[in-house]
């Protein structure tokens, strides 16, 4: 089989960390395997981890081909007379229970997360929170957010905590169109499940409402947001050293105050029109400004942080970029631009599943100490190979003469 010298962990070591018992136990005390003969929950999970490995484009085609093939059903116990059509994938994608494969995703989180020492994220958890979309190309999708194109699309606000996703909101409400209320609830809902949390929220531009930032703080929550420039505030205090400037590489803080900000309040007049009035929020927030000197470009950050430096501010903001990076892996090898049900159920369906297959192929890239292309193509070949090989035994054959161990 494949063999890579370098490595610390193999696929089948990866594949192990899969509790079978929660599988076992889910399948038992959900509604997942009700109405269904053949896609029980177990064999529907199965089905997309391996697809999503082993595929470069995703389909319910694609589904219905693996799931018949002899090498799938060798590898995961199934019997050959078990046959699906594509008709029945996805009228199953469509009603199957998400809460099951959302569940799995959490407690394999849990699982993941308590494997890594916290000091490898840094003295706080810093969640990086953005937003990315997948539209719907043929106009088909049920239920999405409106464009003017006509088209569809849905949102995925993920939470990142540096080395693995902690968390997704899937958006198809018209209101989340907006990152201001999609960001914020991605941020809310992480919160309900983190009650004594520790975390630092680090967030890009799209959100810039000023009630939001004051229910951050009302609720004790830390963030790092990255505002617009030149956008209006009270400073109170400063907390800069006019004779002692902080600077560091190309970079130099040029603000560094306590300050109050303003906020539109909608009035409704006579007439029954809305307008908004200029308000200043009484809340205290912390405005850093920093200024590339080669550049000139400067950078806003709104936080409530106060214990912090100017360039901590500045490093942990800088750090937000990993989720970019996490979204980019997600699109280019496991299929997250692409829609395979159009269904929300079934866009929640593979979302988690999604989601699971990255925090296998995370923990395999980071134990293996390779990039994301490698540990993807690496897991596909070790994949394929255990597949052979199983079907080498079947035969009555020996793997050990057609592998080098």
């Amino acid at each position: 089989m494949s063999v890579f010298k370098d490595h610390k962990i193999s696929l089948k070591d990866v594949l192990e960390f899969i509790p079978e018992a929660l599988l076992t136990h889910l399948s038992a005390s959900t509604k997942v395997d009700h109405y269904s003969k053949v896609l029980h929950g177990k064999k529907m999970f199965y089905l997309l981890l391996f697809c999503i490995f082993d595929n470069e484009k995703l389909s319910q085609r694609t589904l219905e081909d693996t799931f018949n093939s002899s090498g799938f059903k060798a590898l995961f116990g199934l019997g050959e007379e078990e046959k699906v059509r594509r008709s029945s994938i996805s009228e199953r994608l469509s009603r199957i229970d998400s809460n099951y494969f959302k569940e799995i995703y959490e407690q394999m989180y849990e699982r993941f997360s308590s494997l890594y020492d916290k000091s490898e994220i840094e003295k706080y958890n810093l969640i990086r929170v953005d937003s990315t979309i997948v539209a719907d190309t043929c106009c088909k999708l049920k239920e999405g957010i409106d464009q003017k194109s006509g088209k569809k699309l849905v949102k995925f606000s993920f939470s990142f905590d540096g080395i693995l996703p902690s968390a997704v909101e899937i958006f198809t409400g018209q209101k989340y169109s907006a990152e201001d209320n999609a960001l914020a609830a991605a941020v809310l809902s992480q919160v309900k499940k983190e009650e004594h949390h520790d975390n630092i929220y680090v967030i890009d531009r799209g959100l810039q409402s000023t009630r939001t930032m004051k229910d951050f703080e009302e609720k004790n929550l830390k963030f790092i947001i990255r505002s617009k420039e030149n956008r209006k505030f009270e400073e109170t205090e400063s907390f800069l050293e006019t004779e002692n400037p902080l600077k560091w590489d190309d970079w130099e803080v040029i603000k560094d105050s306590k300050v109050k900000l303003y906020t539109g309040k909608p009035i409704q007049n006579k007439r029954g029109n809305t307008h908004h009035r200029e308000e200043k929020v009484q809340t205290d927030f912390r405005l850093v400004v920093i200024k590339n000197e080669k550049t000139c470009k400067e950078f806003w950050f709104i936080t409530n942080e106060f214990e912090l430096s100017a360039k901590e501010i500045s490093d942990y903001y800088r750090k937000r970029w990993d989720i970019e990076v996490f979204f980019r892996f997600m699109k280019q090898e496991l299929n997250l631009s692409h829609l395979v049900s159009l269904n929300k159920n079934g866009i929640q369906v593979m979302i988690y599943m999604t989601m699971i297959a990255s925090m296998l192929l995370l923990i395999y890239k980071k134990a293996n100490n390779v990039g994301y292309k490698t540990a993807k193509r690496r897991i596909t070949m070790e994949l394929r190979d255990m597949i052979t090989a199983i079907l080498i035994i079947f035969a009555g054959g020996d793997p050990a003469k057609v592998f080098k161990t």
